[in-house]
């Protein structure tokens, strides 16, 4: 194994994580990290809530982090310019090259923008944008944020000291996470002032990087950071220039039809709209036109409708199969369609015959499973071992903070692949928690659990057991009732 070299590439969570798991499994083996930015992610804090839920801080370090802590892994700050999978070998942005055993490609995603090359049209992917962003909001009256999951909710809430319009094109709001129930339960959140004491903000990511830091590469061009981590929002000083908490105001059923600068408004004779659905005669340097023909303008627009697999740079000379949504197609080993070419997190696509509990959603919690079980792979083809899928692919489970609310999202939380037949069980505590199970054929498949419910662990086990439950759903919410009985 002392000449075994293993190289992955990307600093974000699943690069970062896989890296550490080769550092103890192939003890003499070389193992090199690519991090195209100087600031790499690292796991900390990490709490096992159930046997599948994870609960962990990201904190971003200097990428020597991992030269001078425990694990061997040699850490370099470039990037790659093209991969010859027929010789094992990288070609970086300096000019050198780097050969592999192994290598597993780490490279996340990067924003799906609105509008390309348009100043007030800014994507939220990772440290690098966020501080652009923070520096951006700092004189905005008004933005608009455009997309409904996970970056955008958090965003809306944190956000501060300007007015915002949130764009979403479904019927509620955080409809990649939540359905609608569960949206109305937060939507009486929307603008009530947060708490603002320090024991009550998040403190699950830590930046490192000072203002003057520029994320670049030796040959001097600017590169895509990792993407963020749990609860990113919540420690920042996302405020704009007024003097105010929240004003929120959402557009449903919408999506950007086009971003258009002053002079577009005033040569086609349109005019802007207020939430109010007065005219706006404020001057404003962008607007955007939804299609329902409503204008708004405004100072910025966040484009938080997703990310598409970052796998250019690796495409080209190489047989690697993507997937319908771009992503490299991984097997149940992680394994791309090139020998010797792993990927993992945000870059690949799932395309192994999945559990009927799991799913595959680009979170950070799973780009930390991938890079964990990648590792595992890579060590175990050189050795010549059987590896079996991890536990961890058996459920999905997910946990994170909406509106200052724990949110745990298991198996098929939202009659994923259901059709209609289903039964959905419902208890909701207004401003306190909102608790849903889905039943299929008298089994529980899936729930979302928002606020302290304690139900995590129960409703785990009732999901991985397959327990029919035909003879106790009426009571299965009841406050009070002891779950656990079920077991006995």
């Amino acid at each position: 194994m002392s000449d075994l070299k293993y190289v992955v590439v990307g600093g974000g969570i699943a690069g970062v994580t896989c890296a550490e798991t080769l550092s103890v499994l192939a003890e003499n083996a070389t193992i090199t990290l690519l991090s195209a930015s100087p600031l790499i992610k690292t796991v900390t804090n990490l709490i096992q809530i159930t046997p599948n839920i994870e609960s962990f801080d990201v904190e971003e370090q200097p990428y020597k982090h991992l030269k001078e802590g425990q694990c061997k892994v040699q850490v370099i700050y470039t990037t790659v310019n093209s991969l010859c999978a027929q010789e094992k070998r990288l070609h970086l942005s300096d000019g050198k090259t780097l050969d592999y055993d192994q290598l597993c490609i780490c490279t996340g995603g990067k924003p799906k923008l609105i509008a390309v090359n348009n100043p007030y049209v800014l994507g939220i992917r990772d440290t690098e944008s966020v501080k652009e962003f923070q520096k951006k909001l700092k004189t905005a009256q008004r933005i608009v944020i455009v997309g409904n999951g996970g970056i955008a909710t958090e965003l809306v809430y944190e956000l501060e000291g300007c007015e915002v319009i949130w764009a979403i094109k479904d019927t509620s709001i955080s409809h990649t996470f939540v359905d609608a129930g569960a949206a109305e339960f937060f939507v009486a959140h929307l603008n009530k002032a947060k708490a603002n004491s320090p024991e009550e903000l998040s403190k699950r990511l830590k930046y490192t990087t000072n203002e003057e830091c520029e994320v670049m590469t030796s040959d001097k061009k600017p590169v895509m950071g990792s993407a963020l981590g749990p609860d990113w929002a919540a420690q920042l000083d996302i405020r704009g220039a007024q003097q105010m908490s929240h004003r929120v105001h959402v557009e449903h059923e919408v999506e950007v039809e086009r971003v258009l600068s002053p002079d577009d408004l005033t040569l086609l004779g349109l005019k802007a709209c207020s939430v109010d659905q007065g005219q706006d005669f404020t001057n404003w340097p962008v607007y955007v036109q939804l299609t329902n023909s409503k204008i708004y303008g405004c100072d910025l627009i966040v484009s938080a409708t997703g990310v598409e697999p970052f796998t250019e740079v690796f495409l080209p000379g190489n047989n690697i199969d993507l997937a319908p949504d771009g992503g490299m197609k991984v097997n149940s080993k992680m394994e791309t369609s090139e020998p010797h070419v792993y990927a993992a997190g945000d870059v690949c696509t799932a395309c192994w015959d999945p559990s009927p509990y799991w799913q595959q959603m680009r979170l950070w919690s799973q780009a930390r499973q991938m890079g964990c079980y990648a590792a595992k792979c890579m060590v175990a083809a050189t050795k010549g071992e059987n590896i079996t899928l991890d536990f961890c692919f058996e459920l999905f489970a997910h946990v994170t903070t909406f509106f200052n609310f724990k949110v745990i999202l298991l198996g098929k939380f939202n009659a994923q692949n259901l059709s209609n037949d289903y039964e959905v069980l419902l208890r909701v505590t207004k401003g306190q928690e909102y608790v849903k199970a889905i039943l299929h054929n008298n089994r529980l498949v899936g729930a979302i659990l928002i606020g302290e419910t304690d139900l995590e662990e129960t409703f785990e086990n009732l999901i991985l057991n397959g327990l029919d439950l035909t003879a106790f759903k009426d009571n299965l919410l009841e406050p009070g009732i002891d779950v656990d009985d079920f077991f006995d």
